[in-house]
């Protein structure tokens, strides 16, 4: 299944059904006067948050959504029938802008949380409706009004407390691999992981927290370098970030500049959100070289660092603990 998580649309609310001119006549009735009734609503397209579907794939081949349209008014004051909703499912995580101004419509967060994007026309009025004490058998009625019409933009942002990031080869899919029973690419080239990854790790009280595994970072990523640019948004609503560094890496103090100014440049407050220091592949070095590093890493930053390594499975209980901890808060 492919991995789309932006797609444009069409939506367009239904049109009003038309009132109408009719006069009531039945016998033993003298004068009936004017009956002709109103145009029912269009119906509404609605967007509906599904935590079943976990891409936007379905709008890459449908991207026109139109609503019903209302029924005309009848005899005897009948008022015409509404339009019926069109409700359209999206994945949860979903934010709806206006395609032109970038004007936030709406974010559908929770599963069943609904959005209305257009609204469908009002219905005409029929010639029942200009009754007066001057005008006591109008002939006028109206049309029902247009609905609305927006194009939208639709932006998927995976709903998970914890983004694991890094350099590409850091060991990011290894870990998640690991912990979870999500099952990605590994291998021993750079960018491996073409789409981010999803996994459930479990808590120690049994509840589930889920863990995205973030395509690799890369210097200019922020400016559409490599493909992080693509997928930093789906850190966004993360609550911890996990920085994974290779050790074994020529500098790894440099490597950890190179992804905490990405995180600068996009901005939307990723460099402040609580981050992990991890450094992976610690079965490479001996433990020497493996303080030094630590040493200097603490010098550039004071955030904690924990040592791990996710192919052989050394560490990840300090790790573990590490993230339950920070998650309290």
């Amino acid at each position: 299944m492919q991995f789309i998580d932006q797609s444009r649309i069409t939506v367009k609310g239904g049109c009003g059904g038309d009132g109408i001119v009719a006069f009531r006549r039945e016998k033993y009735v003298p004068a009936g006067g004017p009956a002709g009734g109103d145009g029912g609503n269009g119906g509404r397209v609605v967007l509906e948050a599904d935590s079943n579907l976990q891409t936007l794939l379905d709008f890459k081949f449908k991207r026109l959504f139109f609503a019903a349209d209302g029924f005309r008014g009848g005899p005897n004051r009948c008022t015409g029938g509404s339009g019926k909703d069109l409700i359209v499912k999206v994945p949860c995580g979903t934010e709806v802008r206006h395609m032109e101004t970038g004007v936030l419509f709406g974010d559908l967060i929770e599963p069943r949380q609904q959005l209305v994007v257009a609204f469908g026309g009002r219905g005409g009025l029929g010639n029942a409706h200009f009754l007066s004490n001057r005008n006591r058998a109008p002939e006028k009625c109206t049309e029902g009004r247009e609905g609305e019409e927006w194009n939208l933009q639709l932006e998927l942002k995976l709903l998970a407390e914890v983004g694991i990031i890094g350099l590409p080869n850091a060991g990011k899919s290894t870990l998640i691999s690991v912990l979870s029973a999500a099952r990605p690419k590994i291998a021993e080239y750079p960018f491996t992981t073409l789409v981010p990854n999803l996994g459930v790790v479990r808590r120690p009280s049994g509840d589930g927290t889920v863990f995205a595994d973030i395509p690799g970072l890369i210097a200019g990523a922020a400016q559409g370098a490599g493909l992080g640019h693509d997928f930093l948004r789906h850190i966004q609503r993360t609550k911890l970030l996990v920085h994974m560094i290779d050790i074994s890496a020529e500098d790894p103090v440099t490597d950890l500049l190179v992804v905490e100014r990405e995180l600068i440049a996009y901005g939307h407050g990723l460099i402040d959100r609580p981050r992990l220091l991890v450094l992976n592949k610690l079965e490479l070095l001996d433990g020497e070289h493996q303080q030094k590093i630590v040493e200097d890493l603490q010098k550039a930053t004071d955030r904690k660092v924990v040592l791990i390594s996710a192919a052989m499975s050394r560490g990840l209980g300090d790790l573990m603990d590490w993230v339950w901890e920070e998650l309290k808060d």
